[in-house]
């Protein structure tokens, strides 16, 4: 348990004080009776160590009332309120690969349905696809027959770009900034575009952030990385980013927005060689990149090397996604038990005195 105003612990000194000032008053009582002899009759209740139990429960709730002004908080499991999670698959050619079987696309595919229907039937699911360009294919629906159908309708394409598909799930989760989407899936070597590209160099030029111009000049106020709740976006990718904006600088983007981005890594760091239609490339899953983007912006990283493996990856997203656990303030929890103790004892009290004592 951790305490957000700790400072305020210092009040439960009084909690002593108040104990030990019950035990003289009590002692003085127990002293009067004594000198009145048979003057003083009590009810049988009343006698012996049971007279101390209502005061023993208001002092009970004074002392988690006490703890409660320090606002403590705990890892509690909570269900989870996302309206909208965001698929991003990654479609490049090298998920054609038949390493994690019958391909990487295939059990892909499989795997996102899987994923899809395990989530509550309010949360808005939207799929971004990735090659050499980022792509919102389904917009965030709560149609589960919708993003089946988008997920079905998945082609392996040419290129890697995971910082595009970042900065387009960004663009779907916050509409109203106007996230520019003209810019994402640019490789560094394309045409300069008007005073946009001249701005960008020019943030380059003074070692400001290349991703300057993905976003309107206005930027949203920064917040805590993973603190934003409405929303997560789930990145799967096979390879290495070979285009469009750097993927550290976008996971950056969704960090200052507090957007969790978990990834999934499907197939081997090694690599291997796939070709297609008479030509061949090498693929290598570039993992450190992956952790990286999960890490930045306060989620997690699973590696899938098999079909199953990829199963069991979406089955842990869904249990996290659905259900997980967060450091929650407990004040009014504590609270409510001093509330409850104060009126237990109050009832004994009245039961055994007719009064409050």
């Amino acid at each position: 348990m951790s305490f957000v105003w700790p400072q305020m612990l210092w009040s439960l000194l009084a909690v002593p004080l108040l104990a030990a000032g019950y035990l003289f008053w009590a002692r003085r009582r127990a002293s009067a009776r004594r000198d009145l002899g048979g003057l003083v009759l009590s009810a049988g209740p009343g006698r012996g160590r049971w007279r101390h139990l209502p005061p023993t429960r208001f002092l009970l709730a004074i002392t988690l009332l006490l703890v409660s002004v320090g606002r403590p908080a705990a890892i509690v499991t909570l269900p989870a309120q996302h309206e909208t999670v965001v698929l991003a698959i990654d479609v490049s050619g090298s998920m054609r690969a038949t390493d994690v079987k019958p391909t990487r696309l295939a059990a892909t595919q499989e795997a996102a349905r899987a994923f899809v229907q395990s989530q509550p039937r309010t949360t808005r699911i939207g799929i971004v696809t990735f090659a050499g360009i980022a792509s919102l294919v389904q917009p965030p629906t709560e149609s589960r027959e919708d993003v089946f159908q988008a997920i079905d309708r998945l082609q392996p394409q040419r290129g890697t770009a995971i910082g595009s598909a970042i900065v387009v799930s960004l663009a779907t989760i916050f509409p109203k900034e106007r996230i520019d989407l003209r810019m994402v899936g640019r490789t560094p070597d394309a045409p300069a575009e008007g005073n946009r590209e001249q701005r960008r160099d020019a943030a380059r030029a003074r070692g400001g952030d290349p991703l300057e111009d993905l976003t309107t000049q206005s930027q949203p106020p920064k917040v805590a990385p993973g603190s934003y709740d409405s929303a997560v976006i789930v990145l799967l990718s096979d390879g290495q980013s070979t285009t469009g904006p750097d993927p550290v600088a976008a996971a950056k983007r969704a960090a200052e927005r507090g957007v969790r981005v978990y990834t999934v890594g499907v197939g081997t760091t090694a690599g291997e060689t796939i070709g297609f239609e008479g030509w061949s490339m090498r693929v290598r899953l570039d993992e450190e990149t992956l952790k990286l983007v999960a890490t930045m912006t306060g989620a997690e990283y699973f590696h899938a090397g098999t079909a199953d493996d990829l199963m069991k990856v979406y089955e842990a997203l869904s249990s996290k996604l659905v259900v997980e656990r967060k450091e929650t303030e407990i004040t009014a929890l504590l609270a409510a038990v001093a509330a409850l103790l104060v009126a237990l004892g109050a009832g004994l009290s009245i039961a055994w005195f007719g009064r409050v004592v």
